[in-house]
């Protein structure tokens, strides 16, 4: 078997996609778009030596994009076999790519209006509307735990990863000449203190992991810390006036900073103040949250009984219309906005972050990992002045990096998810990280564990 990378490899955090080829069998573990800077996104192709009409399957790990967009173009170039995945994954990915779908769309139309010569083709969109669509009939939906035949020589698994709602760690088990090889896939992983979610689950046994490193070098402030500094943020606005921007992943991220706000108000603790929900997809998904209460952890059904749930609609107030958006400009505070997208590289947070960044008085409070080459970035990284619509803004407003709100497990938590599998001495390939974490999590794999990581590029073919 040949398992060869298409993204998440070389120090590429976005792009996740793996081709698993046996003598019968081809299928993708991901599909995911490339996100962050231009260079990254102009990665946003077909992958090559994955045949859209050889490929009998795709298994996805849960919906962000960077493991589900690029799976409309799977089907606008002939893809038409089964996609596995958790209900709720296969909700979530649908609102996302609807949304990716519309961008592209959108930004097919305004290059063409903007640079096309006559005489020239038109620029295509990536994929449309209809190739989402079109996953309808394909999806087919697993429970956690129960063993799937994909193929005839390929069977799988899922168990909690602890990432967003829906999201798994896959297991294949492979049969070659009698012989089973069984394939671990991380996935993303997720904290094991996040809130709404239950913690991430275990492999006990591997010949070959693939596992995800995006803080392989580095442990998360604590949890309980990241929540006193919000906390501070949060009373200081709400006493002296004033603006929180939260640039805001629309799946898992909004939703946790929700759960949050609403259990400081049920619980007393800071003056309610307007807290608007500025992303469409947002809105969106935090109905599926709603419609799959029953798989929350233990805390949300604790305060839901407390009353906090649901949100008081006096203060959660979603805006799905571009009207309802720019009339949060005019606000003067307190309040806070929610918007897309996280890593500032889209979205309605720019024009948010454009009148609000000169404003001393405006928070911005990112809560999210930011890929080199972001607007994300570039605010973590204290810039005085960053270019948003080819305006230069000078950067007064306060900016806080909280990475205890991370929905990706630290250090010792990626460590913590590995030694169940160590004593079975797998191969380990570490994916989806920059070349410091990956390096740094190797070091201390090889210490605790004995076993040296692979350190893969895109484009490598992976023999086993």
């Amino acid at each position: 078997m040949k398992i060869k990378l298409f993204g998440a490899a070389g120090g590429e955090v976005t792009g996740s996609c793996y081709l698993v080829k046996t003598e019968k069998s081809a299928i993708l573990i991901d599909c995911g778009m490339f996100q962050g800077s231009r260079d990254s996104e102009e990665k946003n192709l077909l992958p090559k030596g994955a045949r859209p009409g050889e490929v009998q399957a795709v298994l996805l790990t849960h919906g962000h994009l960077d493991h589900t967009g690029r799976v409309p173009l799977l089907i606008k170039h002939g893809f038409s076999g089964p996609i596995y995945s958790t209900a709720q994954t296969l909700e979530l990915s649908r609102i996302i790519l609807e949304d990716s779908a519309r961008l592209q769309d959108a930004d097919a139309e305004r290059q063409n209006r903007k640079h096309w010569v006559p005489g020239e083709p038109l620029v295509e969109p990536l994929y449309t509307p209809e190739h989402v669509e079109a996953m309808k009939v394909l999806n087919h939906a697993v429970a956690l735990d129960e063993l799937i035949t994909i193929t005839e020589d390929i069977s799988a698994r899922w168990i909690e990863a602890g990432h967003m709602l829906g999201s798994g760690s896959i297991e294949l088990i492979v049969t070659e000449d009698g012989k089973k090889k069984v394939i671990a896939f991380s996935g993303d992983l997720g904290p094991l203190n996040l809130p709404l979610l239950r913690p991430f689950e275990h492999f006990q046994q591997a010949d070959m992991v693939f596992m995800e490193s995006t803080y392989g070098d580095r442990d998360h402030k604590s949890y309980e810390q990241t929540l006193i500094d919000f906390f501070q943020i949060v009373t200081e606005i709400s006493e002296q006036g004033g603006k929180i921007l939260i640039p805001t992943f629309a799946i898992g991220r909004a939703q946790t900073l929700m759960y949050h706000m609403a259990e400081l108000y049920n619980e007393g603790k800071v003056k309610p103040f307007p807290i608007y929900l500025d992303s469409p997809m947002a809105i969106k998904a935090t109905e599926v949250y709603r419609n799959h209460q029953d798989i929350l952890d233990e805390e949300f059904q604790l305060l839901k009984k407390k009353g906090a749930f649901p949100v008081d609609e006096q203060y959660f107030i979603p805006t799905p219309s571009a009207e309802n958006s720019k009339s949060l400009n005019e606000l003067k505070g307190p309040c806070m906005i929610l918007a897309g997208a996280g890593m500032c590289n889209g979205g309605r947070i720019l024009h948010h972050l454009r009148h609000g960044l000169r404003d001393p008085n405006t928070h911005v409070v990112i809560v999210g990992f930011q890929a080199h080459g972001s607007l994300g970035r570039k605010l973590v990284d204290k810039h005085p002045v960053v270019r948003i619509f080819g305006e230069e803004i000078p950067v007064n407003a306060k900016v806080h990096t909280l990475n205890g709100f991370s929905a990706h497990a630290g250090q010792s938590e990626l460590l913590e998810w590995f030694s169940y599998l160590a004593p079975s001495k797998p191969r380990v390939a570490l994916v989806h990280g920059e070349d410091q974490a990956r390096s740094a999590l190797a070091v201390l794999m090889e210490e605790k564990f004995g076993i040296r990581p692979e350190i893969p590029e895109i484009g490598d073919e992976i023999e086993i």
